[in-house]
């Protein structure tokens, strides 16, 4: 089947079982009740949440925002600063200027650098930026959001790797690359919109064989580009949270 990983023996993992990484609700005036469910008891981890307060940090520290994500990490939830890289057209700057008043105002975990570049040209300028980042907050989570398998020497710059962002159409004919099976499956995320119900497993199945620990499902759509299919918790979110939970996707 198109989505198999390669035959060459997969390296272990550290222990971190097959969790979500939420990429971002809408802010927490208009979706309250899904940051609240955040913090309820699950059986299934939370390995990080995005922050997302402005297509960055905003202009001003934002009451609303500092109050969610200091209710997150008061649960032990690791939060996650939303950097965009514009496929490599923003500046060192300018990134490393948004990971600052994510720290300053609502001090982050670390950092999903969103729309990460792929290629190898544009790799030193990502392995800078990621240098830097871990250089003002000790200990930084940083995610590169490639969305689709980059140049392999990223894999060294960074915690994880969003290696598929899109949707079911998509994934659910996908193909992993090989050189990921030198690495273990919590080096690698997936990002799935659009996935049916009834097609939960499946999608679970794929991310199993493919190496990816850290995973969001969402039965939400972009309406062809014209909307946020992260805005929203899947209509199905219970019923993920308990097949994650009881090891169903193990």
């Amino acid at each position: 089947m198109p989505h198999l990983t390669s035959t060459n023996t997969r390296k272990q993992g550290t222990g971190l079982h097959t969790g979500f990484g939420i990429p971002g609700f809408a802010h927490p005036l208009v979706a309250p009740a899904e940051w609240a469910e955040l913090t309820r008891p699950r059986t299934a981890p939370l390995h990080w949440v995005v922050l997302n307060v402005a297509d960055g940090p905003g202009s001003r520290p934002d009451p609303h925002c500092l109050e969610a994500a200091g209710r997150l990490r008061n649960a032990g939830i690791r939060v996650l600063g939303h950097i965009d890289a514009t496929y490599g057209a923003r500046s060192f700057g300018e990134m490393v200027s948004d990971a600052q008043r994510y720290l300053d105002w609502y001090k982050v975990d670390g950092f999903l650098l969103d729309r990460c570049p792929t290629g190898r040209t544009a790799l030193p300028e990502i392995r800078r930026t990621v240098t830097t980042l871990r250089a003002i907050r000790d200990d930084a989570h940083v995610v590169l959001g490639h969305g689709t398998h980059p140049y392999p020497g990223y894999a060294e710059s960074a915690d994880q790797l969003v290696t598929f962002s899109g949707p079911w159409s998509d994934y659910r004919w996908s193909q992993v690359a090989e050189w990921t099976a030198d690495y273990p499956p919590d080096h690698f995320c997936h990002l799935v919109h659009g996935v049916p119900g009834p097609h939960l497993d499946e999608a679970l199945r794929i991310a199993r064989w493919q190496g990816a620990a850290t995973i969001y499902f969402t039965d939400r759509t972009d309406r062809g580009g014209r909307t946020d299919p992260w805005e929203t918790m899947p209509g199905y979110w219970d019923e993920i949270v308990s097949r994650i939970g009881t090891g169903v996707s193990e």
